[in-house]
């Protein structure tokens, strides 16, 4: 009896681990996606959760000069809106001085020390009266609060694509990311076929010393393989700081884990399949190719997962081995170069950071049905 009693709270405790750990996951997603389509000016006042009520947004409006009054019965005129734009914002409480916004309501009329007479509406309108001819050069300074509707615009991602460099950067990952997943899997493919089916010396040392390269970090082997890349580029003519190059950094920096992964998975596929196919005289190359890639695929686009969303949000490997400057710098770079060094383009951010994001998810949402299996397999099984 006690164990049925504790069988729905299990079930419920898992189920619930499940579901916190997938909305501590989204929801940042979420928020980051609801801040990217937000007004800047909303943005700046107040968080992505408040996205759907109106945002109170404190400003200063300057009157017109004295050239645009008109002579209405008698009394000299200046008309005009403290909004640019009617988006349905509506004035909460206005004031001359800048330190106390909310000495007036909107609708109250409010006289200047020359005599002339102020009224801000509702809606903006402004109407400023004198019975005497205005002779300003320079208007009067309007302070007040603003309750503003909720705005979502996309023009935050026009400007990141188009004058931040952000939709040009975008195309230099892309140039950068497809290659170095490609060859890394390529070369990958072949060496772990040959470790888990093909018989040859020292075939164990090799595998230790790819295993054993796994935990050498990355800043480490930086700058010898920079070192070496160099000196093979004044060899043989390659040009400096190019994407041949990076291509190979990164294929390089991924090879270990990626021959050991493979690896491990084709060593645990039907041997019987494999002989029966060398007795019909396939060689190692026909046995490769139309029987262990095709059951490989699982292993094949878990390495590829993780590959792409390294390459993909790398910034150290791309500012060495490629650097910055037109046809070159990667979204990561110039996502640091547009938050600056004071942060002061953060609003704008958002979209740029969701344009970052937006690729990898696609990845490994489409590819998420190989990743658990390719990972369990590579990982457990080995021969």
């Amino acid at each position: 009896m006690s164990s049925t009693r504790k069988q729905p709270l299990t079930v419920f405790g898992k189920h619930f681990t499940v579901f916190l750990l997938v909305a501590l996951w989204t929801l940042p997603t979420l928020g980051l996606l609801i801040s990217s389509v937000r007004d800047k000016d909303q943005l700046t006042e107040s968080g992505w959760w408040t996205s759907m009520s109106s945002t109170d947004l404190t400003d200063a409006y300057r009157t017109p000069e004295a050239q645009a009054q008109e002579s209405v019965d008698g009394q000299f005129v200046i008309t005009d809106s403290i909004f640019e734009q009617s988006q349905g914002q509506r004035v909460k409480s206005w004031s001359l001085s800048p330190r106390d916004l909310g000495a007036y309501g909107p609708g109250e009329t409010v006289t200047l020390d020359n005599g002339s007479e102020m009224t801000l509406q509702e809606d903006g309108t402004l109407r400023w009266t004198n019975s005497e001819a205005f002779e300003h050069s320079r208007g009067e300074r309007v302070f007040y609060t603003a309750a503003v509707p909720p705005r979502f615009t996309l023009d935050n991602y026009a400007e990141v694509l188009e004058a931040e460099g952000i939709g040009r950067a975008f195309i230099n990952t892309m140039t950068v990311t497809l290659p170095a997943t490609f060859i890394p899997i390529l070369i990958a493919a072949f060496a772990a076929y040959a470790l888990a089916w093909m018989k040859f010396p020292g075939r164990l040392w090799i595998l230790a010393l790819i295993v054993g390269l796994l935990v050498v970090p990355l800043q480490i082997s930086l700058i010898p393989v920079l070192r070496m890349y160099t000196n093979l580029g004044n060899t043989f003519g390659i040009e400096p700081k190019s994407y041949p190059g990076i291509w190979l950094a990164h294929t390089a920096f991924g090879l270990s884990l990626a021959v050991y992964l493979l690896r491990n998975y084709m060593s645990g596929l039907p041997k019987e399949v494999m002989e029966s196919a060398r007795m019909d005289g396939a060689s190692h190359f026909d046995v490769f190719r139309t029987i262990v890639l095709p059951l490989s695929v699982p292993a094949l686009a878990s390495f590829a997962i993780f590959q792409f969303l390294w390459v993909w949000n790398d910034l150290l490997v791309a500012l060495v081995f490629l650097g910055k400057g037109e046809g070159k710098t990667v979204m990561t770079a110039q996502l640091v170069e547009l938050l600056g060094s004071r942060g002061d383009n953060w609003e704008i951010l958002t979209a740029g950071a969701f344009i970052t994001i937006i690729v990898p998810l696609i990845v490994f949402i489409s590819m998420q049905r190989f990743f658990v299996r390719g990972m369990l397999a590579g990982s457990v099984k080995g021969g």
